[in-house]
């Protein structure tokens, strides 16, 4: 059976809330554990068998995922009758594994980057920066309800996650917050609250 090591108020929270999303709850152990806080509350906890003491992580068998994004698409692959990601051959395929990694590999970094108030030429070059993310995110939203246009999909859940945790911490537009608040009224984050509670 597959397992999920999670901790609640944390990156894993999306996962849980994929989880339900697709209808898999029963094929999926939900095991918490701890994980220093960046308040400094919590631990390492020596259950959980990321190397590196995070969450999530996923374990199948002796198949390992860690990185949400990574853990979305094995999921995603692994229950394609749950209808949240185009299959390979769907001409819209690439422009959702697009966003899975457009948020890991850009938007979480400058978030993250304008949080802890740090500049840099390499980082800008690299990255761009928090507003140019805002605007092409703001850009998309303006002219379609989700990502990959009239069709839901886990790319939404991912990337609102982190808007809906630090709500107004998190900068925002009217048509991202729009889209946000359609995300988490899905019945199924409610859900996700509750199966972990």
């Amino acid at each position: 059976m597959l397992t999920l090591y999670h901790a609640p108020q944390s990156r894993s929270d999306v996962i849980v809330e994929l989880i339900e999303e697709m209808g898999i709850r029963d094929k999926v152990t939900i095991r918490q554990v701890t994980i220093p806080r960046q308040d400094g509350s919590g631990g390492r906890d020596p259950a959980n068998p990321h190397p590196e003491g995070k969450v999530p992580y996923l374990v199948n068998g002796e198949d390992h995922v860690r990185e949400r994004g990574a853990i979305i698409t094995y999921l995603t692959d692994m229950f394609p009758e749950a209808g949240l990601a185009p299959l390979p051959g769907d001409p819209r395929r690439g422009a959702y594994l697009a966003w899975l990694f457009w948020y890991q590999g850009v938007l979480e970094p400058v978030a993250i980057f304008q949080f802890a108030e740090l500049e840099h030429p390499v980082l800008t070059a690299t990255f761009r920066d928090y507003d140019t993310a805002l605007a092409e995110l703001d850009e998309v939203l303006r002219r379609q309800p989700w990502l990959l246009g009239d069709r839901f999909s886990a790319a939404d859940l991912l990337i609102a996650g982190p808007f809906n945790f630090f709500k107004d911490q998190m900068r925002s537009t009217p048509a991202i917050a729009e889209w946000v608040q359609r995300v988490y009224s899905r019945p199924a984050i409610a859900r996700a609250a509750e199966a972990v509670a």
